[in-house]
């Protein structure tokens, strides 16, 4: 998995390779569903998973990308939330066993109504209405989701229907599903305006939010649940709760569980890897923002040194958990948050030990430069453990020294005596 963070004001970017041992090791066995993820946005970090790159039917977690593509054309100016459709022949597709607003050809309907009867109500009718009046048709919109999907890097997914209906070539991923709720949340904000929802009626026809922790933690405000027999019981799920990180007042976590037996024991399963998470875990600051990396010389150059620099502070998180056994989440006190084993409450450790060994890709950049260039690797370890592996690139823009100077330059180089000694490259972490 590989995450891009700006770092460089429009002129660099951080990649970072997730090829690492998980920040929590838990008992797969100890975790009732056929697959999950913990993800953690603001470090990017995959905390814990189990098969979480499975192709399995995503059943009505599908809603999210349908969702998700509204939104996108309501910021593109292309819809409005106000916006009336109305409904056609399109609602026939969906059957009577099939989770709907009771949408009729003819009735008015405003696409902020169809959203709302997508996420809270689960609606294959809305599903159907919005994708016809985005994608012209359903082939049309199709086509768009798997657009967007690749567009995401949802490497693990293929959707035929906007609904989320069990099809043959219709599947995700427990991982993608967490990097689509990602997307959401980063870019479209008030679709939680939606997921937190308890419940919504239209037309006469109430319904109550599947997603029964919204009522069980105030924390709690999205993402999707979703049912099918051949998919079992999904849920993505997100919450934000403070922190005692003045640099990070607030920590949002996405935990998606996939293939469980039932609607509480899905819940039960989210809840209490999230709540492990947030007990067991903590994000800190490797590098903070406008702090230099490292410095390089710079060769027939106007400037003579050039430093990466970081324009936003680096999160990365960090487990808690020092025991030298896996985690066995039927120890896990719900209600405590803390794991308990024969009898003895084993607390989150207070400190963490982060340590970054720099490594320089380039010795020197050589004027005129206009190119994206891997400048260093940064290798984090916490608590003695390797975590990952930074790849530090940054598009390296630099002009050419005048006429004057270069002369000077290749003077210097015959008599060494009139110049400085340039500055060599430096590690400043």
């Amino acid at each position: 998995m590989k995450r891009f963070i700006s770092w460089f004001a429009g002129l660099g970017m951080l990649c970072t390779s997730f090829t690492q041992a998980a920040i929590l090791n838990i008992d797969p066995e100890s975790v009732p569903a056929a697959a999950w993820t913990i993800y953690d946005p603001q470090s990017g970090q995959t905390l814990a998973e189990y098969n979480s790159h499975a192709q399995r039917a995503p059943a009505s977690l599908t809603k999210m990308m349908v969702a998700y593509i509204t939104l996108k054309e309501i910021k593109a100016g292309k819809l409005k939330k106000s916006d009336v459709i109305i409904a056609n022949n399109v609602v026939h597709v969906v059957q009577p066993d099939e989770s709907q607003m009771f949408l009729r050809p003819g009735q008015k309907i405003t696409i902020d109504q169809l959203l709302t009867g997508l996420v809270v109500m689960s609606a294959n009718d809305a599903a159907v209405t919005l994708a016809q009046r985005i994608g012209g048709d359903l082939p049309h919109f199709v086509a768009r989701m798997n657009q967007e999907a690749k567009a995401l890097g949802m490497k693990d997914t293929h959707f035929t229907n906007p609904a989320g209906i069990t099809m043959d070539g219709h599947y995700s991923s427990a991982a993608d599903m967490a990097k689509l709720g990602d997307a959401l949340i980063q870019q479209f904000p008030d679709y939680l305006g939606y997921s937190k929802q308890t419940s919504y009626s239209w037309n006469g026809h109430a319904h109550h939010a599947t997603n029964i922790l919204l009522k069980q933690d105030p924390t709690v405000d999205g993402l999707k649940t979703g049912f099918t027999r051949a998919a079992g019981f999904n849920l993505a799920l997100t919450a934000k709760r403070p922190t005692m990180n003045p640099n990070l007042p607030e920590r949002r976590l996405i935990v998606v569980v996939l293939g469980t037996t039932s609607p509480i024991m899905r819940a039960e399963v989210a809840h209490r890897l999230m709540n492990l998470a947030y007990n067991y875990t903590r994000d800190e600051v490797v590098v903070k923002a406008k702090q230099p990396i490292a410095q390089l010389p710079v060769i027939d150059g106007k400037e003579t040194l050039y430093q990466v620099i970081p324009q936003t502070t680096q999160f990365m998180t960090t487990s808690l958990y020092n025991q030298p056994v896996n985690i066995d989440m039927r120890s896990f006190n719900n209600d405590s948050g803390r794991l308990v084993y024969n009898g003895t409450t084993i607390e989150p450790i207070d400190k963490t030990q982060t340590r970054i060994e720099v490594t320089l890709n380039q010795k020197q950049l050589t004027a005129p430069l206009n190119q994206t260039l891997q400048l260093a690797t940064l290798k984090v370890y916490q608590n003695g453990q390797w975590i990952e592996d930074v790849a530090v690139h940054s598009q390296v823009q630099l002009e050419r020294a005048s006429l004057w100077q270069r002369f000077w330059h290749w003077l210097s180089e015959l008599l060494p005596f009139l110049a400085d000694q340039p500055a060599p490259a430096k590690v400043l972490l």
